[in-house]
């Protein structure tokens, strides 16, 4: 049981960088899996980056190389670091976490969203 809400979106030229935050209040203990992800006008949502628990991240190939994710160390920020930005990053991002309350209570939470804009 956790809320989630973005910002840092903003509008970029090609090349540049831009940081995503998602700030992360209620039962932080219980997010095993964080992500973000991606939804441009006319596709099918898509998962950019995650974070486990343990740190672990992985990657899709589209911003392999790129885009890096993270946290503080409370956990109440996630992150995602863009470098050489792409005019197909344009889209709306999206914060997700994903845990259990106790041990039988799966949740899975989004947060509304951030435009990120990128002109060739």
């Amino acid at each position: 049981q956790v809320q989630l809400k973005e910002s840092g979106g903003g509008w970029v030229q090609a090349g540049a960088s831009l940081r995503l935050s998602c700030a992360v209040t209620g039962t932080i203990a219980s997010v095993e899996q964080m992500a973000w992800y991606r939804q441009a006008p006319g596709d099918q949502r898509e998962k950019i980056a995650q974070i486990t628990r343990d740190g672990n991240t992985d990657y899709a190939t589209s911003v392999q190389g790129r885009f890096s994710i993270y946290q503080n160390n409370t956990k109440t920020t996630l992150f995602l670091q863009m470098n050489g930005l792409k005019p197909e990053d344009t889209a709306v991002y999206y914060c997700n976490a994903e845990g259990h309350i106790g041990a039988v209570s799966p949740f899975d939470s989004w947060g509304r969203g951030t435009q990120v804009a990128v002109s060739a």
